[in-house]
């Protein structure tokens, strides 16, 4: 304003607005209001959806890392039982070869104590030995005849001469007797 203006009283009227615009314009601001809340509902709807799309995206991500952590945790468990069955067949093998090396030692020793036992004297003197306790010896036609060394060859002469099966109960006079059986 101007200087030494001075505003004293201001007016102003209120216009009178025909019944018919005033109720247009009642409608309009009526429908901007609606228009204006079914903005913001539908907002608020995107906004739901797209905390509910969050959540959702939220929860899978999460199911996915769990199922990658047990399924880490399940090729680590695999892991070990494989190690550890390696472990135990590689212990349970080297238990079974060293037996087999005992058994082979074992048998091995044997057969060289027993080839150092079992010279030809040996075995002649066992076969001896065992004639020997046999108590019974049958003489005749039908059983094969039996070889005596030294004394005996008399005693079976006799039982020949005679033409009769003869039993002869006691042996140990034949303890150096050799005998040869042929069937």
């Amino acid at each position: 304003m101007a200087p030494g203006l001075f505003v004293q009283v201001v007016r102003v009227t209120k216009p009178k607005i025909p019944e018919a615009i005033r109720h247009n314009y009642e409608q309009m601001k009526a429908e901007k209001t609606k228009l204006l809340v079914a903005t913001q509902h539908q907002k608020v709807v995107e906004k739901e959806a797209e905390t509910q799309r969050k959540k959702a995206v939220i929860e899978a991500e999460k199911k996915a890392q769990v199922a990658a952590i047990m399924h880490k945790q399940t090729i680590a468990e695999k892991e070990t039982q494989k190690k550890i069955s390696k472990l135990e067949d590689e212990s349970h093998l080297s238990s079974e070869k060293a037996k087999a090396d005992a058994g082979f030692y074992r048998a091995h020793k044997a057969a060289e104590a027993n080839r150092l036992l079992l010279t030809p004297e040996y075995l002649e003197l066992k076969q001896i030995e065992a004639i020997a306790k046999n108590n019974k010896i049958f003489y005749g036609q039908d059983i094969p005849s039996a070889f005596f060394h030294s004394e005996a060859a008399a005693a079976q002469s006799v039982a020949r001469a005679h033409g009769m099966l003869t039993e002869i109960v006691s042996f140990q006079f034949l303890l150096p007797v050799l005998f040869s059986f042929t069937l």
